[in-house]
């Protein structure tokens, strides 16, 4: 055996008995003609801080600070709501987040070869009657123009390159996420009959003359035996309409994990159907379902929305107690880089945080909370040498295995200008999706980093049998509240309606879970109408 082989060899034994430590571990093995470097790093968001929420183990204020709007959350929701009360020639507010970045679920990590996403990853091109997202993409240089149809033209560089999708399936690579050559006579005609029916929920409407399905989803039809749809799962859907295909099955769960992190069989069908009859792909001229990312994916967009906090953030600190005296609100604040804590005294707050959040800050919010189901999500970003394929269609942008486990990788380094890349990074994601969120939450917190490396290489293995061999580098990165998933009777369920009802006219609330769907648009939105609502209420009663 060579001497390569041995580094091999050790690579693939690498870190035993690790912990799950938030440090980096470096793996030396030094062989007779070059040393092997393996690393593994394991982080997450800062759950053990917010879980002093439950105890209140902080330290009393000892200062104070005046503000008209004390923002809440430094995710979508909140950078949004930032830059609505911007545009309102309002700059009297604080924002306040728990982490060291603003951005939530769309922020990144970056090594040295290439920035990377730690969430979401992609925005679809968004419906045309969505004005106030056009033109936020029309002022960040997103879109460059209007074509003689007074469609939008995106930055080409901003759009996927191709090819932009495949799916390993059968032992081979082939274009697109569905399952295509290699099925049945049966299999083709389910998939073609389920996009047809997909097709016509996408441009129907409602009595009110609203799409049944809409972005945001505010806008969809209040059409009653569509509704109906939220009671059951998406896999009863998939039954009573006579669908038995196995490729259109999974092809459905994958969509289900993407969006929601639970798959076909906890997901309302309402849901799994708006997944594809939501956007109605009629922002271009030539109708493509084309999608914008960033080797950092979203996170290019909260550094856009970024620059309306500047000076106004106060990153590692978390709101701990918020109280309701002569009108005002009183938040205690604590400041973790100074483990001290201050009081901000402000007329108006924006909650833009999850209710799981929410109940340990506010009295009686916790009878909200149990219908809100938060999927934990876990991303790995590689660095390899080498990405061995069989070559029956190149390495794209999104790289799907049909039958794995987790929803495949991003290619982070697609959008590069420079294709001759002498290493190459991908970021594997995974959703948890089961049947009890809460117990897997327990369990991922017991699991140690050896665990996750592993799982990572055996489902990536059944496309790339050298994975493990070839990857100089690991990022696992798990978030236990990943994103609201909707379960049946939520979208519409009367826990949802009650918890976005603002509290005196004094504390609001804006966040995706009120949505029931966590998207890009959900949370820009919600931090705009929370905005507008506020204002147009203290106009009425002054």
């Amino acid at each position: 055996m060579k001497s390569g082989e041995n580094c091999n060899k050790s690579r693939r034994n690498f870190i035993k008995g690790i912990t799950a430590s938030l440090l980096l571990v470096p793996f030396l093995q030094f062989c007779t003609d070059k040393v092997a470097v393996l690393m593994i790093r394991l982080s997450g968001t800062k759950h053990l801080l917010g879980h002093k929420l439950w105890i209140k183990d902080f330290p009393e204020p000892t200062s104070q600070k005046r503000t008209s709007f004390l923002i809440v959350g430094g995710g979508i929701s909140g950078l949004s709501a930032a830059r609505q009360l911007t545009k309102k020639g309002i700059s009297d507010f604080i924002l306040v987040e728990l982490e060291s970045h603003l951005g939530g679920n769309s922020s990144n990590g970056e090594n040295q070869y290439s920035k990377y996403p730690l969430g979401a990853h992609y925005l679809p091109l968004p419906n045309f009657h969505d004005k106030e997202l056009l033109n936020f993409l029309e002022e960040e240089k997103i879109i460059v123009g209007y074509d003689a149809n007074k469609l939008p033209v995106f930055d080409e560089l901003q759009l996927t390159f191709a090819p932009n999708e495949r799916l390993f399936y059968k032992n081979s690579w082939q274009e697109g996420v569905v399952p295509k050559e290699g099925n049945t006579i049966e299999q083709d005609l389910e998939l073609k009959a389920f996009f047809k029916q997909m097709d016509a929920f996408r441009i129907a409407k409602g009595k009110d003359g609203k799409f049944l399905f809409d972005i945001p989803l505010y806008l969809s039809s209040a059409d009653q035996n569509t509704r109906n749809l939220d009671k059951i799962t998406m896999k009863e859907w998939f039954g009573k309409n006579n669908f038995k295909s196995e490729p259109l099955y999974n092809y459905i769960d994958y969509c289900c994990k993407d969006d929601f992190g639970l798959g076909i069989e906890y997901v309302s069908a309402w849901a799994g159907i708006h997944y594809f009859a939501g956007r109605k792909q009629d922002a271009t001229s030539d109708k493509k379902d084309s999608v914008l990312t960033w080797p950092e994916g979203n996170a290019r967009l909260a550094t856009h929305l970024r620059k309306y906090s500047k000076d106004k953030a106060l990153k590692n600190h978390l709101v701990y107690d918020l109280k309701i005296k002569d009108k005002k609100i009183i938040a205690k604040i604590f400041d973790n880089s100074k483990k001290t804590s201050v009081e901000i005294i402000a007329d108006k707050v924006i909650m833009a945080t999850p209710q799981f959040v929410n109940q340990y800050i506010i009295k009686n919010r916790k009878q909200f909370t149990t219908d809100f189901h938060y999927t934990p999500w876990l991303l790995a970003t590689l660095v390899v040498s080498d990405l061995s394929d069989n070559f029956s269609f190149p390495l794209s942008w999104d790289n799907v295995i049909y039958g794995s486990k987790g929803l495949g990788y991003v290619y982070d380094q697609h959008q590069s200008l420079n294709q001759i890349q002498n290493k190459k990074v991908i970021t594997y994601y995974y959703s948890f999706s089961g049947p009890d969120l809460k117990k897997i939450r327990k369990e991922i917190y017991k699991k140690k980093t050896e665990y996750w490396k592993q799982m990572v290489f055996d489902d990536l293995r059944i496309a790339h049998p050298d994975i493990e061999s070839v990857t100089e580098e690991m990022n696992v990165f798990v978030l236990g509240h990943g994103m609201i998933s909707p379960v049946p009777g939520f979208i519409f369920g009367e826990s949802k309606k009650q918890a976005s009802k603002n509290i005196e006219k004094l504390v609001y609330f804006a966040h995706t879970d009120l949505s029931g769907i966590s998207v890009f648009e959900e949370a820009f939105h919600h931090g705009i109408n929370v905005i507008n609502q506020i204002l147009h209420e203290t106009a009425l009663d002054s």
